[in-house]
């Protein structure tokens, strides 16, 4: 097993789930792998989270530790020796830290920018609502996700398009001579909460790129909030 590169805690994970015609995605999918689908359908998540208590090979690095993450990602998986890997590919990666995009882009060549970025979070209390927010400033306007939820968080039905998103445990990137990098992410199984007023706001095909207009442009097929836990990353291996 390799070694453990970063620990962290994700937490609060807004998650806006789109059907995709999967031809979109061919060019985006690493040697090795193939798009995983759910009941026959291909998608992509806009993901927004929490990255608390950062560490890199166990070592804090001042300033460094906490902020947002806001990542476009679809799912692939890979037949293994010990079977298939269900992992992600990330499309883009937002961090308020040029240091933070810089490492990523080195290490595991995944496409992150650098640019500003911001959160609100109320949790519910007895019969209120929470909310919770994640915006990133790009060409001088504020693109924004977010929703409303209640309640306490349960652990998402079997076979449930909440389960199948956030059970993948492989991080997947093409690098530059072709070939593909593999990762472990380790963590338990997440609980998630249903959302309602749920809040697009900005050009997101400015941003992300016309091939994903058609579905960024619909709603979404589900949206919904995962507490969250301690992660390990791994080290990447080359396959």
């Amino acid at each position: 097993m390799n070694k453990i590169f970063l620990t962290a805690q994700w937490r609060h994970l807004l998650m806006l789930n789109f059907e995709i015609d999967p031809n979109i995605l061919k060019p985006f999918v690493p040697r090795e792998t193939e798009i995983d689908f759910w009941e026959d359908k291909t998608f992509i998540s806009l993901v927004a989270f929490n990255f608390l208590d950062t560490r890199v090979k166990g070592i804090p690095i001042p300033f460094h530790r906490n902020f947002e993450e806001i990542n476009l990602r679809f799912y692939v998986r890979r037949k293994a020796p010990d079977g298939w890997r269900r992992g992600v590919v990330f499309i883009k990666e937002v961090v308020p830290k040029w240091a933070i995009a810089f490492v990523a882009q080195k290490v595991y060549n995944e496409n992150y920018v650098a640019l500003p970025t911001r959160s609100t979070l109320a949790l519910p209390d007895g019969n209120s609502e929470g909310e919770l927010s994640y915006s990133w400033k790009y060409q001088q306007s504020w693109l924004q996700l977010g929703a409303s939820f209640k309640g306490e968080p349960s652990l998402p039905p079997r076979d449930s398009q909440e389960e199948f998103i956030t059970e993948h445990y492989w991080g997947y990137c093409s690098q530059k001579d072709g070939s593909t990098v593999e990762y472990q992410v380790e963590h338990p199984q997440w609980s998630v909460w249903s959302t309602s007023n749920i809040l697009m706001k900005g050009d997101f095909i400015d941003f992300y790129g016309k091939e994903f207009s058609g579905a960024l442009s619909s709603e979404p097929t589900s949206t919904f909030i995962a507490d969250g836990s301690e992660i390990n990353v791994r080290d990447g291996s080359r396959i």
